[in-house]
Order: structure tokens, then sequence, then C-alpha cells
């Protein structure tokens, strides 16, 4: 069985920085796609960045491009978030997510193992 842990979450002022952690455990984890996703109150849970098999093929979305940097340590199976420029509108719930396929991808439905989250509080 696959089991994310997620790190690093806390309450920071705007325009400070914080590094999100995710260890897997329970299988392979250089041949899948990782991703991270938020979820603010009151709003659905939205992908954030994403990365495949490869550290070089990652995707950001539009909100987090410039200020947000995703990557992987195979070795020793964690994946990390980056965050710099934190804007209030960053708070939320942070979750990683694990997929089979190692390719990235957007849609929550592709990944198939979640973490339980971490929050980020950005306060202005």
């Amino acid at each position: 069985q696959v089991q994310l842990v997620e790190s690093g979450g806390g309450l920071v002022q705007a325009g400070g920085s914080l590094r999100l952690s995710c260890a897997a455990s329970g299988r392979t984890f250089s041949s899948n796609s990782m991703a991270w996703f938020r979820q603010a109150p009151g709003n659905a849970r939205e992908v954030v960045a994403a990365i495949g098999w490869s550290a070089t093929n990652t995707y950001y979305a539009d909100s987090v491009k410039g200020r947000f940097a995703i990557s992987r340590d195979n070795a020793k199976t964690t994946v990390y978030l980056q965050m710099d420029n934190l804007k209030p509108r960053d708070t939320a719930i942070y979750y990683c997510a694990l997929s089979h396929a190692p390719f990235w991808s957007s849609q929550e439905s592709q990944y198939s193992y979640w973490g339980q989250g971490t929050q980020v509080t950005v306060s202005s």
C-alpha cells in the first residue's frame, strides 16, 4: 500500500516562503508522476503543480507560475514544492498525490494515492 506523508506547512507572512515535502513509501516511486493540489475553504480542490517521472517534465497552474517550483528526489522517494512570494490567496490545505502514469496530469482523477494534507496559511 502506498503512503504519502506531507510536511512543511505553516503560517507565513505575505511575501514569505515555505517548502513542502511529500515522502512516499510502499511502491516504486521513480516511474510515477506526482502532483501537488490545494483546497481552500469553500473551493474545489485544484492542481498547483505536477512532475513526471523525468524531473524535467513539469506543469504549473497559471496562478503559481514564477513563484512555485516542484522537484523530486527519487533516491529519497520525496517530492518537494518550493513556494516563494506567497500571497494570502495561496492559503489552503496542500495535498500531494501519486499517479500510476509516468507523465504528469492536471486531472485529479488520474491520481490514485493522496496524502493527508498540510495547512498553509499566508497572512497579509
